[in-house]
């Protein structure tokens, strides 16, 4: 059986399960690659991956990251460079998957974040672009300020969905410190 210490092995656990049948799915955080990578791995033949970062380094690093795995050749990433609230301007379909991994850039330059306006902004129009069934996963990092803002408006966001349309799991360690990780986990069960 698998230890469950952390937010990022909860996730991966939960899209490890809807990549069975997602389609269309996005990466709104490339960062460093490790869900980008990990997406690639486990989606299905005929599934379009979207990576987007607004930094370049964090894009080269994942497709470093990419080309340095055992990654399969049926599936191809699009890496975009803009922020994740721009999706509509590259995607035209709906999706059925999405995974935030927020904060900074592991081994970059700390200052540079995700932001809780645009995070929001993102949040709500990957929800409307959600298809029913699909699935969205917010990783969290309230251990810094701006994480810390993030969290808190990301939850009460979610908490605040109508449960006609969404079920929404917060997923946290409560015995580690207080500034743990979480994970929020969004399925679209309506339109």
């Amino acid at each position: 059986m698998q230890i469950l210490s952390n937010s990022i092995q909860i996730s991966h656990i939960l899209l490890k399960e809807a990549l069975n049948t997602a389609k269309v799915i996005v990466d709104a955080t490339a960062g460093n690659g490790n869900d980008t990578l990990f997406l690639a791995q486990n989606a299905q033949p005929d599934a379009k991956i979207y990576a987007f970062d607004i930094q370049a380094e964090a894009l080269y690093n994942a497709k470093e990251k990419m080309k340095n795995s055992c990654m399969r050749t049926d599936i191809k990433v699009n890496f975009i460079q803009a922020s994740h609230d721009e999706v509509q301007t590259y995607i035209e379909n709906n999706l059925d998957l999405v995974i935030f991994n927020l904060g900074y850039l592991p081994g970059g330059n700390h200052a540079i974040t995700t932001k809780s306006e645009t995070t929001l902004k993102a949040l709500q129009i990957m929800l409307d672009k959600l298809n029913v069934h699909g699935h969205i996963a917010v990783v969290v990092y309230p251990g810094h300020e701006e994480g810390l803002k993030e969290s808190q408006l990301i939850k009460d966001f979610a908490s605040s969905l109508a449960k006609k349309y969404f079920t929404v799991g917060w997923y946290q360690m409560i015995n580690h410190n207080n500034n743990t990780p979480a994970l929020c986990w969004i399925e679209k069960v309506g339109e």
